[in-house]
């Protein structure tokens, strides 16, 4: 079975957009799922790129892909590399294309003189906690994403956002 690691171009978008499906129905977020075609290429391929990505390849047919972009360390002084999703599909798994992906991204990241390479992930997906430790990587126990979205980000954005007693000014 030939197997390849590459650089996402336009024309994988249909197939990436399929499998981040796949990733939505595996994390039971489908309800969350909105991406389009449209949304994947101009964030990867549009005037202002956002993110960058790269596609496993088995026998010709993509089976996996990982998307990252760089964020930054002001502690560090430097920028990171964030993986936002990387996914192989079940048939596939075990075959080290998840194991390449990460690696081609370390790499990417020692080329690129980034301070760290991080990712989140979801704290009942014990499989993949073991494989990212297997590989070298450290769940950090301490930390929580935070997000707001939707109304409340509008409702934030308009200065209408709930206060609190936390004494935060």
């Amino acid at each position: 079975m030939a197997s390849a690691i590459r650089a996402a171009t336009p024309a994988d978008v249909g197939a990436m957009l399929a499998l981040m499906h796949e990733l939505a129905e595996y994390e039971k977020l489908t309800h969350l799922f909105v991406a389009t075609e449209t949304d994947v290429r101009d964030a990867l391929f549009g005037a202002r790129p956002s993110a960058e990505a790269l596609v496993a390849e088995s026998d010709g047919r993509i089976v996996g892909y990982a998307l990252f972009f760089h964020n930054y360390s002001t502690f560090l002084g430097r920028r990171g590399l964030y993986l936002e999703d990387v996914y192989v599909q079940p048939s596939q798994r075990g075959s080290g294309l998840g194991s390449a992906m990460l690696r081609h991204l370390a790499a990417l990241a020692v080329e690129r003189q980034c301070g760290r390479f991080e990712w989140s992930v979801l704290d009942w997906n014990q499989t993949a906690i073991d494989f990212y430790e297997r590989l070298g990587a450290t769940v950090l126990p301490d930390w929580r994403i935070v997000r707001i979205t939707g109304d409340a980000l509008e409702q934030l954005a308009a200065g209408r956002g709930s206060s609190s007693s936390s004494g935060a000014r």
